[in-house]
């Protein structure tokens, strides 16, 4: 194995590979979690005319006192006549405020009485929202490389807007590699055991906007093993190998990607759990495609999915793939690896002070129950001594439901 590298280095090595993909234009309602591939502008004023802000009466400038209700205003009906002086028209929040309204009176403030109503004294535009003012025509309303959330696509629909511009989803594939690993539910023999890679390396890319190809377990043989690389390849953006990235003598997946094309650009980083993960490239007519070896360990898999294939997707799609980052108080003291830094499975929350975060209890890579309720990897520098309870550490946030 060569000299290991940084997370920080083999991460700037993957992003500069992570070209864009192609786009396509999604419906809005199919559009949940999608990145944007360019800015969106207000195709219309919003709201497109002067509304009622509440429900209540539309009165001229400066009435005040007993006036005759002389007709209504709804919510997709406005009035047919504009209100006279002396006058009020009864209106619906949301209404089109009729011609000569100075402002609108809360129902209530008003006192109804027969066919007439009492109104006090208003400032003129009181309770009126205003033709553009919360979205001129012609403004920005999301950005380029914004993953669309509920209130992106409310907004989008409110601006008159029912499809846009999205990058494609990077497509995966996922390829399992092991002669013990057996699927979940079957009978195991003598040294074998479920296979738990798969699901979850396609649960985290599906949470990271990508979608999973295909999905295959893979024998410790190396015509099987470069069969299954060659199909994984011809079909997808990237390739997730758990597995077979060591240097034993039924680790046949490095001299398969070889044999394949696939250029190394790193093999071993200075992380604890994940210290055998490859990352190369193969290029190929209309792009290249991005190839991972992550360990076969379930925790070091999804790890290094987080610090490394994560980002790419992100990168692939046009979002940036620093906004997963930010610092938390360890809430416990941690010890340092002399020469690794250490991806520590924590739970975060946030308190006055702000972010915290505390280890899930034993970090052995084998332990995938430390996964559940983790929010978050705490990233450990390597030294000597120990990172005291109370300091400052860099955290990558999980995806899903992450918040303690």
């Amino acid at each position: 194995m060569a000299t290991l590298i940084s997370i920080d280095e083999a991460r700037r090595r993957v992003l500069a590979a992570a070209g864009g993909l192609s786009t396509e234009v999604v419906p809005l309602a199919s559009a949940l979690g999608r990145v944007l591939a360019e800015d969106v502008n207000s195709r219309s004023d919003v709201p497109p005319f002067d509304s009622s802000a509440m429900d209540g009466f539309a009165v001229a400038p400066g009435a005040e006192g007993k006036l005759e209700i002389s007709g209504e205003a709804r919510a997709g009906s406005p009035s047919p006549k504009p209100v006279g002086r002396g006058a009020a028209i009864q209106i619906s929040t949301g209404a089109l405020v009729p011609g000569g309204t100075g402002a609108v009176v809360a129902l209530e403030q008003a006192e109804v009485s027969g066919e007439t109503v009492r109104v006090p004294a208003l400032p003129d535009g009181k309770n009126i929202r205003r033709r553009g003012e919360a979205l001129p025509e012609g403004a920005l309303v999301v950005e380029r490389g914004s993953e669309l959330s509920p209130a992106a696509l409310g907004v989008l629909a409110s601006a008159g807007l029912s499809h846009v511009r999205c990058a494609r989803p990077p497509r995966v594939a996922i390829l399992a590699t092991g002669d013990e690993l057996v699927a979940p539910g079957q009978a195991l023999a003598a040294g074998q055991i479920w296979n738990s890679n798969p699901l979850a390396l396609a649960g985290q890319v599906e949470l990271a906007g990508g979608v999973t190809q295909s999905s295959e377990t893979v024998a410790d043989d190396p015509h099987a093993t470069r069969g299954a690389l060659r199909d994984a390849l011809e079909a997808a953006d990237v390739v997730c190998l758990s597995g077979g990235v060591s240097v034993g003598p039924h680790d046949h997946v490095k001299g398969a990607l070889a044999e394949l094309g696939v250029v190394e650009h790193f093999w071993g980083v200075a992380l604890k759990p994940g210290k055998p993960t490859w990352f190369g490239v193969l290029e190929r007519d209309g792009g290249s495609v991005l190839a991972f070896g992550l360990p076969g360990n379930p925790v070091s898999a999804m790890v290094t999915f987080q610090l490394f294939v994560r980002p790419a997707l992100r990168a692939l799609q046009g979002a940036d793939p620093s906004s997963t980052r930010l610092t938390a108080i360890l809430d416990e003291a941690l010890p340092r690896n002399s020469s690794r830094e250490q991806a520590i499975r924590c739970v975060v929350r946030v308190s006055d002070d702000g972010w915290h975060a505390t280890p899930t209890g034993a970090q052995g890579s084998h332990v995938l129950s430390s996964m559940l309720a983790a929010g978050a990897l705490a990233l450990i520098p390597a030294g000597d001594g120990s990172v005291a309870a109370g300091e400052r550490v860099s955290v990558e946030l999980l995806t899903g439901v992450w918040c303690g």
